[in-house]
């Protein structure tokens, strides 16, 4: 506060010395100034060239001691005409008048006291002190101007502590962007960021390694000599030669003809001047002066499509110029403007009243002299200076226009102070995680579009969506991204908690069966069912009951290995068992003694026991070239969900997974067929119910499981597979062993030698008679 008060302060003896010394009787032009309802303010440069020494802190007389300025001429006229425009349109501000208040910034000295003059108090020549700068009205909201960086810099630090918003049509210094030092600065020209960069690839792409650097200095010649030093040497480009031309620099003196002296020995054909303006020319006419020639001179914004330059005499000599430039842009109707303001009867000044306020920096004789025939002519560079100052006005009526209201098509009238900076953009922020697409040519012009699922925007850069780490998610329209949660079958689960009480029931209603077979291993139910061919068949199941507790909690490399390969080759052994018991049921009761022959060679070569090794080799033999050749590893699927990470094994993807899942199908059906055939066998050893009905199920797990696999991929999709090796061992063992372990247990009638006997003879009976 106590840095703000002072600051003040100074202002206002700043003001109180400019009036004292400056306001004499002097004239004003009418075209200066035009009332309205919202007053802009207009700083341009229409004379320049004011080399007099001041020995008092008075306002340099601009129509009198300095030269007439083309260029800010037209400036002037773009933005009266922008006015005139916008108060004969109903588009705008359908019910509000604009005026303004025009400057000639001629001097830092005239530049300083118009900036001060909008400062003031409508009707008064002061600043006001206040501590509450909110409710401070000045007499204008907003100034468009002034032209150079040095003078723009100026303004800016005067306006900002009051925040009355300031458009440059020119100054384009990168430091004038820094929103902490001139919070309500604005420019309608790129800053000098760009044309630096542009200025490097031109070196490049002609491979121009070797330069000399010449700059202003002024702000806008220093800044951009330390920035194009700075980005060439990075890129590998050596500076020959660098040199900056002092504000008093004149054609022919010592400093000048050192410059030149040195830029001739440094021996580097490419000379890149970042320049303003008046120094340029003063520079090229001091290379005419001394016939530097034979060099290539590379052109900064400010110079490279200016008359003033190219009006040098003995310009064309000097050699190649290669410029940059802003893309050329057209005022609508400035040119008819300014031929009718030339054609108009003007009135003459008038000269001021006792006791007025006046201004020698708002009167311009040579203006109210144009003739048709005299007047300055319109070039490219002017007019694309100009189209600057032009879109600047409209950026305030814009602003106007939505403080205002005025889209209801009338505005609302009332006290606007200069920091109500109301919205003014060609395109509005994009809601949060949607990235910036540019339209056509300006940056400022976008789409929104939202990022899609996985990407993210960071907002250090708005027009690009940067994809989601690997291990992280981010759904669509989403400006950060997340951890994705690592899915799998955890043994904490209820689902887990089902499946591991049901398997584990399943060992041990297996390891019971065991132990009662065993028990009972010589009556005839256990001979009837294999023997000792029954545990072999157990211990198959129980080895497939045990692979299943692999596809519990995170899959590690063993799980992987053994869980199916283990399962598909201990339902084989059982498989085969089961096929070849009931193959030789159908042997001993239809073909002993039909095929003789036949059935002693069965039983001679241990047929039976040779089946089962074979059979169970064949399905070894796949599933160890399974896990050699399509080795199942543990996995993380990142595919099937976006936030999630599945923690799998590869089996179910491989060759020999399908193989040996094929293999164990067809055992099921040979089971199936020869279960079938034994139907009508005695009623002791016919068990093609029981069988055939576990078989089915077991067909039914499998396709219900493979059903499930095709339409759902998620977390629970090893709990299914599980549920469907569970439910085949189960129909297997419940469909053959269970009658068994029930006629044991609860009919031991059935279980005698002359129960059996009496079932075959019955048998032997029914096929006699048929």
């Amino acid at each position: 506060m106590l840095l703000c008060t002072a600051r003040l302060v100074g202002l206002q003896l700043l003001i109180s010395c400019c009036w004292a010394f400056a306001c004499h009787s002097t004239e004003s032009s009418p075209d200066f100034t035009l009332p309205g309802d919202y007053l802009l303010a207009g700083l341009f440069p229409l004379h320049s060239g004011c080399l007099q020494v001041r020995h008092r802190p008075e306002v340099t007389l601009c129509d009198r001691s300095c030269s007439f300025n083309e260029h800010g001429y037209h400036l002037f006229q773009a933005m009266r005409l922008g006015v005139e425009e916008i108060n004969n349109s109903t588009a705008l501000l359908p019910n509000i008048t604009l005026g303004y208040q025009l400057y000639d910034v001629c001097s830092d000295s005239a530049n300083v006291y118009a900036t001060l003059r909008v400062l003031s108090l409508p009707g008064q020549h002061h600043i006001e002190l206040q501590g509450d700068l909110l409710h401070y009205s000045p007499t204008v909201l907003a100034v468009i101007g002034p032209d150079s960086t040095n003078r723009a810099a100026t303004t800016a630090a005067l306006l900002s502590p009051f925040l009355v918003p300031m458009i440059s049509y020119a100054a384009s210094s990168e430091t004038l962007s820094v929103k902490r030092q001139y919070p309500s600065f604005l420019r309608t020209i790129p800053n000098d960021k760009y044309q630096v960069e542009t200025m490097v690839l031109l070196l490049q792409k002609f491979g121009w390694t070797w330069i000399s650097l010449v700059g202003s200095s002024d702000d806008y010649g220093q800044l951009g000599v330390q920035a194009l030093e700075n980005q060439a040497t990075g890129q590998g480009i050596c500076i020959a030669f660098k040199d900056i031309m002092p504000f008093s620099a004149q054609v022919g003196d010592e400093r000048m003809q050192c410059i030149m002296r040195h830029l001739a020995q440094a021996g580097a054909t490419v000379v890149v001047v970042f320049s303003s303006r008046q120094l340029a020319r003063v520079f090229f006419e001091s290379v005419v002066l001394t016939n530097l020639t034979g060099k290539v001179w590379v052109a900064s914004e400010a110079w490279a499509l200016s008359r003033h330059i190219t009006g040098v005499p003995g310009i064309q000599r000097i050699g190649m110029v290669l410029g940059v430039a802003i893309q050329k842009r057209t005022v609508p109707g400035l040119k008819a403007f300014e031929e009718a303001y030339a054609r108009a009867d003007k009135e003459a000044p008038r000269p001021c009243h006792k006791g007025s306020w006046c201004s020698s920096n708002q009167l311009c004789r040579e203006c109210q002299a144009f003739m048709a025939h005299t007047m300055p002519k319109l070039k490219a560079f002017s007019m694309s200076s100009a189209y600057n100052a032009y879109r600047a006005v409209y950026a305030v009526a814009h602003g106007l226009h939505q403080l205002l209201g005025c889209a209801s098509g009338a505005c609302s009238r009332g006290r606007v102070y200069p920091w109500q900076v109301p919205k003014s953009v060609c395109s509005s922020d994009c809601l949060e995680g949607h990235q910036r697409v540019v339209t056509g040519f300006h940056h400022c012009c976008f789409e929104c579009v939202p990022c899609g699922a996985g990407t993210f925007l960071n907002k250090s850069d708005l027009y690009r969506c940067q994809p989601c780490g690997k291990e992280e998610w981010a759904p669509e329209g989403s400006q950060t991204c997340f951890p994705r949660t690592v899915v799998f079958l955890a043994l904490h689960e209820h689902t887990s908690w089902v499946l591991l009480a049901a398997n584990t029931l399943l060992l041990l209603l297996l390891l019971g069966t065991a132990g009662l077979f065993a028990w009972h291993l010589d009556t005839p139910v256990v001979r009837s069912a294999g023997g000792r061919l029954c545990f072999l068949m157990l211990g198959s199941l129980a080895a497939g009951s045990g692979s299943l507790y692999g596809f519990f909690g995170e899959p590690t490399r063993p799980a992987c290995l053994l869980r199916q390969a283990l399962f598909a080759l201990g339902f084989t052994i059982f498989l085969s068992c089961l096929t070849v018991r009931s193959f030789q049921l159908i042997i001993i009761f239809k073909f002993s003694t039909k095929v003789p022959t036949f059935y002693h060679a069965w039983v001679q070569n241990h047929g039976a026991g040779l089946f089962v090794m074979i059979s169970s080799a064949a399905q070894l033999l796949i599933c160890l070239t399974w896990l050699v050749v399509w080795t199942p590893l543990p996995t993380r699927e990142y595919q099937r969900f976006p936030h999630l990470v599945m923690l799998d094994c590869t089996e179910t993807n491989s060759l020999g997974f399908i193989l040996a899942f094929l293999y164990n199908g067809l055992l099921s059906i040979s089971a199936f067929a020869c279960s079938y055939l034994g139907k009508d066998l005695p009623e002791n050893y016919n068990e093609a119910k029981c069988v055939t009905f576990s078989l089915l199920f077991n067909f039914v797990s499998w396709i219900a499981f493979f059903t499930t696999a095709s339409v759902y991929d998620g977390k629970y999709l090893p709990a299914a597979n599980m549920m469907a090796g569970l439910s085949s061992l189960s129909s297997g063992f419940g469909g053959y062993f269970l009658p068994k372990c029930y006629v044991i247990l609860c009919r031991p009638d059935l279980n005698s030698t002359e129960h059996f006997q009496a079932s075959i003879q019955d048998y032997t009976r029914r096929c006699g008679s048929t």
